[in-house]
């Protein structure tokens, strides 16, 4: 391989996007990236990025080629960055590396990058080119670039059902409609959240913790709690656990049970109101994206999850399903604040993935209009 053939090109990015993928869990609020180093079409450097403030994937690469990086072509998934932040730049470092070429799979949506990185490179003489697996590498960093533009996270909702659609019991018992399996899937995808996200209802209700457990990690994604009145009891097992627990209220915030919960170690951050009389959707979402929280994992009740869906503020679905039937009483998935009056009105979705999981499935989806992200 000469990695000057577009095959090769393909190859050696393909390897770059696989190395990204080890960040999935650890890399927040930084993007998984990749890079390999090949001189002479063999792989001389690669690396990814493991943990904010530690070195990124160039500089991996670069340490692990040594002096034959001299000359070298790089091949990485983001283009590198230009501003000092935690650590030096690394166009900076490709630079006095004598890399002579650079091939980038898609631009940082980083205002603080954005195209700086790879004109610097070019203004010194290295050869560089875009846009290589630019669409895997795209839905590698779906959270970072929405923060990046849109101040907010990508949100993934996650739905147990029944296979007629069910997600509960009338009397609101829900543990356990899918298999083991599927409990393990949906820590996975916890682990690799920064944030799990529900409602007050579903924490007076079932008292989780939103802690992964079935699976090993390094870290505890952050809890985010929708409790407009701060109903949430200091006592709850979201404050019990490691890892930080958001509350997010009507403003002005009850301040007894403001009070009660901070003491407890919570966070209470109050929002404004919307034209319903409701928390302002928008503005929770924006304040995740304050937190620098890149994904968010949804595991709330129908009516949070449905308003957030008619919101549009929902950009990937979970869907978790047993072959098991429980029938009229019992809760749907989703509630909408009216009725839907046609089918055209409601949501669409264009299936990913769909798996067997024990005895279950998992059908992946993003809402139409959405990129994805894949664990590994």
């Amino acid at each position: 391989m000469t990695s000057d053939s577009p095959g090769d090109r393909v190859h050696f990015m393909r390897r770059a996007l696989e190395l990204a993928q080890r960040g999935n869990w650890t890399t927040t609020p930084n993007p998984r990236v990749g890079c390999v180093l090949v001189q002479s079409g063999r792989i001389v450097g690669e690396g990814w990025h493991e943990r904010a403030g530690e070195p990124h994937a160039e500089v991996h690469a670069l340490r692990g080629a040594g002096a034959q990086a001299r000359g070298a072509t790089a091949f990485v998934t983001l283009e590198p960055c230009s501003h000092r932040g935690r650590t030096p730049p690394c166009a900076n470092a490709l630079i006095e590396a004598g890399i002579a070429r650079v091939v980038v799979a898609m631009e940082d949506p980083n205002p603080r990058v954005a195209g700086q990185g790879l004109a610097r490179l070019r203004a010194a003489g290295i050869d560089v080119e875009v846009g290589v697996e630019a669409r895997a590498a795209a839905e590698l960093n779906p959270g970072f670039t929405l923060r990046m533009t849109e101040g907010r996270p990508w949100i993934r909702a996650k739905l147990a059902l029944s296979l007629d659609g069910r997600s509960a019991l009338g009397n609101g018992v829900s543990q356990w409609i899918t298999g083991l399996e599927a409990r393990t899937e949906g820590h996975r995808w916890r682990a690799c959240s920064c944030a799990v996200a529900t409602g007050g209802g579903t924490i007076r209700q079932d008292d989780p913790a939103l802690t992964v457990r079935a699976v090993e990690t390094t870290r505890q994604p952050q809890r985010l709690v929708l409790d407009p009145r701060l109903e949430t009891p200091a006592t709850a097992q979201v404050l019990k656990t490691g890892g930080q627990s958001w509350f997010y209220c009507i403003d002005p915030a009850p301040s007894e049970r403001q009070r009660a919960l901070e003491a407890a170690g919570g966070k209470v951050v109050p929002l404004p109101v919307s034209s319903m009389g409701r928390v302002d959707l928008r503005a929770l979402v924006r304040a995740w994206g304050g937190l620098e929280l890149n994904e968010v994992l949804l595991e709330a009740g129908p009516h949070l999850t449905g308003a957030l869906l008619e919101a549009g503020l929902v950009d990937e679905v979970l869907i978790f399903q047993a072959p098991l039937l429980l029938g009229e009483g019992a809760l749907g998935a989703v509630n909408w604040s009216r009725p839907l009056s046609s089918l055209a009105q409601g949501k669409v979705l264009e299936v990913e993935e769909r798996r067997v999981l024990g005895r279950d499935w998992l059908i992946r989806a993003r809402v139409r209009g959405s990129g994805t992200c894949l664990p590994e």
